[in-house]
């Protein structure tokens, strides 16, 4: 967590989400595939300081330019069953026919840790996130329309015609439950789209209860009794 200077020489933790010692925010982030959250992630990721991510699990092929271990942690059905049963998955869940998880010994530690994370996942993970950490906030990406949808998915040409129509007769499904997260952003330009993430999450770290302790500290350099002028 990074520390800004004010005019007068003194500092003010501008950064965390809350006073020394608490625990840091879990945001989930939603959207249908081809909604484009990868893409605002890592650019809110790179503008706002001291938002750490977490890695998830799959056993789906890596699309071109993913990378394991950056992307995803690309593996055998075999190995994740393993690991799952490990007890290692803080949730998982079956996605257009293949298997994700998110890694709780990660997320636990950050948290622990004082630090924030973002984890990109699916609706049906972060239902069962919510029941687990009711903490966590959820923002939902939703795309312009099904049309802008449909495009971006067949523009990236990553898909088997069987999977992409898989995924397009989800989509519907996924925005329907918009009502179970905490923001929405419409990432009909891409730009505006990461200010406005980038945007919710400083807006929860200024909440009052994460910031009590920052109040509390300025105030205790306030006289009790008015001062002499």
């Amino acid at each position: 967590m990074s520390s800004d200077a004010r005019p007068d020489g003194g500092d003010v933790n501008l950064d965390p989400a809350v006073g020394p010692g608490a625990p840091g925010i879990f945001f989930i982030i939603c959207a249908p595939s081809g909604g484009g959250k990868g893409t605002l992630i890592r650019r809110v990721l790179k503008s706002v300081p001291g938002l750490a991510y977490s890695v998830s699990w799959t056993t789906r092929p890596p699309r071109p330019g993913e990378t394991d271990g950056v992307s995803y942690y690309f593996t055998t059905e075999q190995d994740f069953e393993q690991r799952r049963d490990r007890g290692e998955f803080l949730e998982w869940a079956v996605v257009h026919g293949n298997l994700y998880g998110s890694s709780r010994a990660v997320v636990e530690k950050e948290l622990a840790a004082g630090r924030d994370i973002v984890l990109e996942i699916d609706v049906q993970g972060a239902a069962a996130v919510r029941q687990l950490m009711g903490e966590a906030v959820g923002v939902m990406i939703l795309p312009p329309s099904f049309e802008a949808l449909r495009d971006r998915l067949l523009a990236r040409r990553t898909e088997a015609t069987g999977t992409l129509a898989l995924r397009l007769s989800n989509a519907r499904g996924e925005v329907a439950r918009y009502t179970e997260f905490d923001y929405l952003v419409l990432n009909d330009e891409v730009d505006r789209a990461a200010k406005q993430l980038a945007a919710i999450v400083y807006a929860e770290r200024a909440r009052r209860a994460r910031q009590e302790w920052l109040a509390r500290r300025v105030l205790a350099t306030f006289p009790e009794a008015p001062p002499d002028v």
